[in-house]
Parts: C-alpha cells; sequence; structure tokens
C-alpha cells in the first residue's frame, strides 16, 4: 500500500441535494465545504482536489451533470495524474461510514426520487444487459479502510451493497465511465450529523483523500 508514497493524484467530488425527509444532505454541507476547509488544513504532497458539485437526489436528474462532470475530466489536461471519482450519498439509518465496493445494474427505488421517479427492477444501462450485471470499483478499499482506522483512528467498513436507489445509480454510471476512460471511482455513505457530527466527518474527508491517494 503506497510503498512509494502518494502518486499524483486528483480527485473530484460529489454530493446530493436535500433527500426525502433530510432537508439539508450532509453530503451537501461536506462537498460545499471542502475545498474552503482543505485550503486551511492543507492536502498531502501528490492530491489534489478536483470539481467539488452537488447533484439532484434523482435518477435521470442527475444524470446530465454527472456525465458533463465525468466528460470535463477527460477533455482536461490530466494525463499525468491519477483520476478519481469520490461520490458522497446519505445513508438516514447508518451509524457508520461506509466505503462501498460496487455497484448494480439495477434501479428499484423503494420511493420516488426528487423528481418523482420511481422505477423497478429497470436496468441503468440496457446495454449492460441483466439487472445482475455487477460493477465493482478499481481502489484498493481494502488498503483505503485500513489506513483510515488504523493510521488515522477513523472507524469505517466496507459495504458490498450500496442499495438500488439513486447513490447506486449514480455509481454504477461511474463506474462504467471510470472502467471506459481509465479513471477511477468510489463510493463512500455517510450517516446524518446527528449521528457523526459534521466536524468529524469534514476531518475524515480529509483522511479518505489522503488514503485514496496512498492506496492508488
Amino acid at each position: 500500500m503506497g510503498s512509494e508514497g502518494p502518486k499524483s493524484v486528483i480527485i473530484h467530488v460529489t454530493g446530493f441535494k436535500k433527500f426525502n425527509v433530510f432537508a439539508t444532505n450532509p453530503t451537501e454541507t461536506l462537498v460545499s465545504n471542502l475545498k474552503n476547509h482543505v485550503e486551511k488544513t492543507g492536502l498531502p504532497p501528490g492530491v489534489s482536489l478536483g470539481s467539488c458539485t452537488v447533484l439532484e437526489t434523482a435518477g435521470d436528474g442527475a444524470l446530465p451533470m454527472l456525465q458533463k462532470l465525468l466528460e470535463s475530466s477527460v477533455s482536461s489536461d490530466n494525463s499525468s495524474k491519477e483520476i478519481v471519482w469520490l461520490h458522497l450519498g446519505l445513508n438516514g439509518g447508518a451509524s457508520k461510514i461506509a466505503i462501498e465496493k460496487q455497484a448494480v445494474n439495477e434501479a428499484t427505488f423503494s420511493c420516488p426520487d426528487e423528481f418523482g421517479w420511481q422505477p423497478k427492477r429497470l436496468p441503468i444501462v440496457p446495454e449492460d444487459g441483466e439487472i445482475t450485471r455487477i460493477r465493482e470499483t478499481g481502489c484498493s478499499i481494502d488498503a483505503i479502510v485500513e489506513f483510515l482506522n488504523k493510521i488515522k483512528g477513523c472507524d469505517a467498513m466496507i459495504s458490498d451493497d450500496a442499495g438500488r436507489f439513486v447513490c447506486n445509480y449514480v455509481y454504477y454510471h461511474s463506474l462504467r465511465f471510470a472502467e471506459n476512460k481509465g479513471h477511477k471511482s468510489l463510493f463512500v455513505h455517510v450517516p446524518p450529523f446527528t449521528r457523526i457530527n459534521e466536524e468529524t466527518q469534514m476531518q475524515f474527508m480529509v483522511a479518505l483523500l489522503e488514503a485514496i491517494a496512498f492506496s492508488c
């Protein structure tokens, strides 16, 4: 894990707007404040923070902005850097931060998204085939979690189920794009600030950026 130190990595981050009963999504707060925070705290050598974008909490509603963001990284002059897409989502019932291993080609929304869409057992990308198709992150999540927990004193866990809602929907599209372009993509579910407060989660974000760089 990073025996030669962190590589030169640019990390683009996304979060989501309000969702259901959560008028303020913690991921919107984290992503909106991340650049100012790292300007004060600094980043590890070799790590650059790219775009920080808040998406609509909607499947097709988030897709145009997501695709525009992904494509913009290809047109930019980042050939000398590893490009990582880091997506944050809310798990309202969680008490721990979860690093998501994979996404499934299935959209089955348990409730309508913020644009009123509620698909059932639909393939996210029809040309990928069945709804059982899985795409896994190219990031070394074992190394990331080990770095976070053992070196940084965090309390993160690995998850192999990102659900079937908007988080999984966005993650699947991002993983597919990343695989095609030689990038990497990672999704992280965070709990509400009532479970882990904003300051702690922001500190976790900085540690996560460093963990990603060391594991690339």
